[in-house]
């Protein structure tokens, strides 16, 4: 038998009398870790329970993919964040995402495969990193304020730095996240990254709002064990968002003014993460003095590179 995963939720779907406990837990088996997820939506981690042909035992993978948001229902378009029992338990699952599959690319951005987010983050013997697809988002509020996020402690790449509102990957095993017409697989994982990461419910971050302004190509090396080298999306969103930050990915979050970001920047007490440092250096100060003008700086014809 394997350890239990406790999975706290509210039923959303009737009312709860006083002589009722608030809060059901279900018991899921799993052979890794053990940890609590907290969760407004009924959990419905399998359509059929009554298929004699799918195992009883649920993968961490299918784990992963309903309360990550590959899967998304919609009864979990308010999630609250996840609440982890220990950091332990948080590190633990930081290490199962890693098996996730991302899109491998060559220069030009054009798909070779697929590997685990493992492979794609090691350093090998020779500093080389496997180049993936990635994306970064850029988000603001209705007064032009640009959202800074810093990230978990228990990340594995570039732990407790400062960087943009959401920063992740199209993944290989998701269908829809695929597919490259407008850039909708990019703009489809944002969806759900920012709906895991911040708690912004699905509704109001639609694949559509997105600004794909253009693609960049780097690469940093990190700690010499985990790095980075991807061509990465640069995505803008200016809306009023609900925020509700998954405390296994996200430590602190803070909305900074225009006017104000050189001395933000100077003042954070961690580093920041390399593809924002680049992106700040070299293209970001642009981009916010004209978000009212996006569509005159879209470059989607190359690829830049840092």
């Amino acid at each position: 038998a394997g350890n239990v995963i406790r999975v706290q939720y509210f039923d959303k779907y009737r009312p709860v009398s006083v002589n009722e406990p608030r809060s059901k837990v279900c018991e899921i088996r799993s052979a890794e870790c053990d940890c609590s997820f907290e969760d407004k939506s009924r959990l419905n981690l399998h359509k059929s329970r009554s298929d004699s042909s799918r195992s009883t035992h649920h993968t961490m993978s299918t784990l992963l993919a309903r309360f990550r948001g590959f899967l998304p229902s919609a009864a979990a378009l308010q999630r609250q964040p996840l609440r982890f029992g220990s950091a332990t338990a948080a590190a633990k699952l930081q290490e199962l995402a890693l098996e996730e599959n991302c899109i491998l690319v060559d220069e030009s951005d054009r798909v070779l495969g697929n590997a685990s987010k493992r492979d794609c983050h090691r350093v090998d013997p020779d500093g080389n990193i496997r180049l993936h697809r990635a994306f970064s988002v850029f988000l603001f509020n209705s007064r032009g304020e640009m959202l800074l996020q810093r990230r978990s402690t228990h990340k594995i790449t570039f732990p407790d730095c400062y960087t943009n509102a959401c920063c992740s990957h199209p993944l290989h095993d998701i269908e829809g996240e695929r597919e490259e017409l407008n850039a909708l697989g990019i703009r489809r994982a944002a969806q759900r990254r920012l709906n895991y990461e911040l708690g912004i419910p699905l509704s109001q971050v639609r694949p559509e709002n997105f600004h794909f302004l253009t693609r960049i190509h780097y690469a940093d090396r990190g700690d010499g064990v985990w790095g980075e080298h991807e061509i990465d999306y640069i995505l803008f969103l200016q809306k009023d968002v609900d925020l509700k930050p998954n405390e296994g990915e996200v430590s602190e979050i803070r909305y900074i003014a225009r006017n104000e970001l050189d001395q933000q920047i100077a003042s954070l007490e961690a580093p920041l993460t390399p593809w924002f440092r680049l992106i700040l250096a070299h293209r970001l100060p642009l981009w916010w003095d004209n978000l009212h003008r996006l569509k005159k700086h879209v470059n989607l014809g190359e690829i830049e590179r840092f």
